[in-house]
């Protein structure tokens, strides 16, 4: 299953049933998992992990130094899960010394095509990053997040679970899980509620999420105020808890907050 132009260092582990199309070069510390797939013209470099089953289109660029002026070599790694597709000239970068040492990307994720994830970011499983999509550093995104296409996140950001980014939005902002962000510079514009109707959530579940949402979002009171008595009145509602538990823990970033004029769901 590998084609006699591709290059694979010494050192490199392959698993049963990898297919390494032509022209494709894999360094000497990285390790593919069973059944992984190279099209063509793919360059794996770095103590990079491919889950088993994850294909990987032309010209991307997996694994190679980070885009970071402080990097010196350090041993990091980057993880990436199974049952991901990565299309064409998708980059994705290790960690460095001033992050977690390591860049991670879950499981059954899809990589449109030139998008980027940067050093050290955490990407949950269920994850779309349309094409052109920029994730700079230290970013964590939970799973089912979708990101139109062009849209930028800054570094240190969150991205809530079942989140959503609208197409050439810049979010510089921790958006909650189950949001909505638009535009440029993005605010919060509403919940993700095609995508809770998608993943099947219940009628009742999302009536409380909008209820919640309307509350925490008021112009009455101070959030930290808003979160508290949310948490007393959704005692019993996990998604509420979610977003409530994602405020409190705070980031680097503020929230994306809706427009002044603006709290509906």
């Amino acid at each position: 299953m590998i084609h006699p132009s591709a290059v694979i260092e010494d050192g490199a582990r392959l698993g049963d049933g990898v297919r390494v199309g032509p022209f494709c070069h894999i360094g000497p510390d990285v390790a593919l998992g069973e059944g992984a797939e190279l099209v063509s013209h793919v360059a794996l470099h770095g103590r990079t992990t491919i889950g088993a089953r994850t294909r990987i289109f032309p010209f991307a660029s997996i694994g190679h130094q980070p885009q970071d002026l402080k990097f010196k070599g350090e041993p990091s790694t980057l993880v990436i899960g199974a049952d991901c597709l990565i299309r064409e000239g998708v980059t994705m970068n290790p960690g460095t010394e001033g992050g977690r040492m390591t860049t991670t990307v879950g499981d059954k994720c899809t990589f449109l095509a030139n998008s980027h994830i940067g050093h050290d970011c955490n990407v949950g499983s269920h994850v779309i990053l349309s094409n052109n999509v920029m994730l700079a550093g230290h970013v964590t995104v939970g799973d089912f997040v979708i990101f139109g296409g062009g849209a930028a996140v800054i570094q240190f950001a969150r991205v809530g679970s079942h989140a959503f980014v609208g197409g050439m939005s810049g979010l510089e902002n921790d958006l909650i899980p189950y949001g909505l962000a638009m535009g440029n510079r993005a605010h919060l514009a509403g919940l993700n509620l095609v995508g809770l109707r998608r993943r099947n959530f219940s009628r009742e579940s999302i009536h409380d999420l909008r209820r919640a949402y309307r509350l925490l979002f008021a112009a009455e009171g101070t959030l930290k105020e808003r979160v508290e008595d949310v948490a007393a009145e959704f005692s019993d509602h996990p998604q509420v808890h979610e977003v409530l538990d994602f405020i409190r823990d705070g980031g680097e970033r503020a929230i994306c907050t809706p427009p002044v004029t603006d709290s509906r769901a």
